[in-house]
């Protein structure tokens, strides 16, 4: 399944409105951590029909990202039924965000206000990238 680009004007429709596991790439063209997502972002959307992938470039729709508090990116959001349920910040390998999506799936993350799905017990893989530490 494609991953979905998403703006201002179509994140209610695409993500609040849905039922269902969406992950959500926050992200930006100058950012090369971003760059190094993006491809496990669209290996993942081939290995996991079941969930929905998105990307909001957050220069062009700061509505949307303000909106959810995104700081750092890239951050990767997850949404259960509309809802945000998470999020993880930093490059994170594939196997890792894998991890935090079958949390997800299995009803193991649970949305708490500015909850991170890492901080609900997936790896914090060395090289992840958060901003804000140090």
């Amino acid at each position: 399944m494609a991953v979905i680009e998403l703006t201002d004007a179509t994140f209610d429709q695409e993500i609040t409105s849905q039922e269902g596991v969406t992950v959500v790439d926050f992200w930006a063209p100058w950012c090369g951590p971003c760059r190094m997502v993006a491809p496990v972002i669209e290996e993942l959307a081939e290995e996991l029909p079941e969930v929905r992938f998105t990307k909001l470039n957050v220069d062009d729709n700061q509505q949307v990202a303000e909106r959810f508090g995104i700081r750092s990116i890239p951050t990767i959001g997850f949404f259960k039924d509309g809802e945000p349920v998470g999020a993880v910040v930093g490059a994170y390998p594939k196997e890792a965000l894998r991890q935090v999506i079958d949390q997800v799936l299995a009803g193991e993350v649970e949305a708490e206000d500015g909850a991170s799905a890492g901080d609900d017990g997936a790896p914090n893989e060395s090289g992840s990238g958060e901003a804000g530490e140090g």
